[in-house]
């Protein structure tokens, strides 16, 4: 278990596990509220991408808090179904629309965009890749706003050091990604940490009860065990060290 990422897992078991569960990531409502607030000009014309949106929670509380058109999308066709339905039932289809697409190779025009979204996603494709490769589909004074996981100390302890430098290679400190963000050509706006909750009540707790049920629907599944004390082992490792690093939403304007 000690040197594998939740990426060498298989794609389809990942997203079938997670496609059931309301968020695919840390993060909450409230916290999506609160980035929100440091984007300037949201109106009825404004454009919004969701870049790795999975089952499109946060895709729906930017709809429900601004008037914007939004475009939503991610990798895994069966969260985009989920996200269009959702987006049915809450009235919303005629403002948000989810595609299968890659966040490495957008299928967008150059500058379409006001506002480029991302929570729990960039990581994937690199912090420093995304903000470039994202930036022409931003109009000019157009913002970007993402989450990824951030150290909070210059220092740490060498075995959650080790785990995160095998799932996210280029995790670094606050400041570290801020200075990113600057060298990619967008003007930093704001940094926040995620609090605790939005790991442990809303991404960690709520998959408990999904992993029983995984095991159960799997059984004797070797990969899916591994897959299942991977997940166990995250949630120990963030009791343990979680005063070390978390999600950070970081919000930059393209100069």
């Amino acid at each position: 278990m000690e040197d594998i990422t939740i990426h060498e897992f298989d794609f389809a078991l990942i997203n079938e596990f997670f496609t059931e569960l309301e968020r695919q990531g840390p993060g909450s409502p409230e916290e999506t509220i609160r980035a929100l607030g440091f984007i300037g000009n949201l109106s009825n014309k404004t454009k919004i991408a969701d870049l790795g949106c999975g089952t499109g929670f946060q895709t729906m509380v930017l709809a429900q808090n601004t008037e914007a058109a939004i475009t939503a999308l991610d990798l895994c066709a069966g969260s985009i179904d989920k996200l269009n339905a959702t987006a049915g039932k809450l009235g919303l289809q005629n403002r948000v629309k989810g595609i299968v697409g890659s966040m490495d190779n957008l299928p967008f025009q150059n500058e379409e965009f006001d506002l480029i979204w991302s929570e729990g996603a960039i990581a994937s494709i690199g912090f420093e890749k995304g903000l470039n490769h994202w930036k022409r589909f931003l109009k000019k004074d157009g913002y970007i706003a993402v989450t990824y996981e951030s150290w909070y100390t210059d220092e740490r302890p060498a075995e959650i050091e080790k785990w995160w430098l095998d799932a996210v290679p280029e995790i670094g400190t606050i400041a570290h990604n801020i200075s990113i963000m600057q060298k990619a050509g967008y003007i930093p706006v704001a940094a926040f940490t995620l609090p605790e909750s939005c790991w442990i009540d809303n991404y960690f707790v709520p998959q408990k009860a999904r992993q029983e049920e995984f095991l159960k629907q799997h059984a004797g599944n070797k990969t899916v065990e591994d897959m299942i004390a991977f997940m166990r082992h995250e949630a120990d490792l963030y009791s343990k060290y979680k005063q070390y690093y978390g999600y950070v939403f970081y919000i930059g304007k393209k100069m």
